[in-house]
């Protein structure tokens, strides 16, 4: 807490809530190499997402052509919030593939 010249008291409360039980952690490690990898394209249901990923798809495919891709399409927003009936196929999926690109389709 704090005084101000009147004798009143401030007390400051962060914003931050402890009320996260995940700990966080940094970003998966970056590929070696492309040439040879699986490569996962991740779409939601907005209608511009397979478009980015069809463009994903082709340029990547151009640089590196011994790339494979493999697609999987959420039906609603989110695949994990949203569709919890396919958690065990996303994450069959996931384990399929060596690295994931994701297009959000606004």
């Amino acid at each position: 807490m704090s005084s101000t010249k009147s004798g009143a008291f401030y007390e400051v409360l962060s914003p931050w809530a402890e009320a996260d039980p995940i700990p966080l952690h940094g970003l998966a490690p970056r590929l070696d190499k492309l040439d040879g990898k699986k490569i996962g394209l991740l779409q939601n249901s907005k209608r511009a997402a397979p478009r980015l990923l069809d463009v994903t798809e082709r340029l990547l495919k151009e640089k590196f052509p011994g790339i494979q891709t493999s697609r999987f399409r959420g039906k609603l927003f989110s695949v994990s919030a949203e569709e919890p009936e396919r958690i065990q196929e996303f994450e069959d999926w996931l384990k399929g593939v060596d690295a994931v690109i994701a297009a959000v389709g606004d």
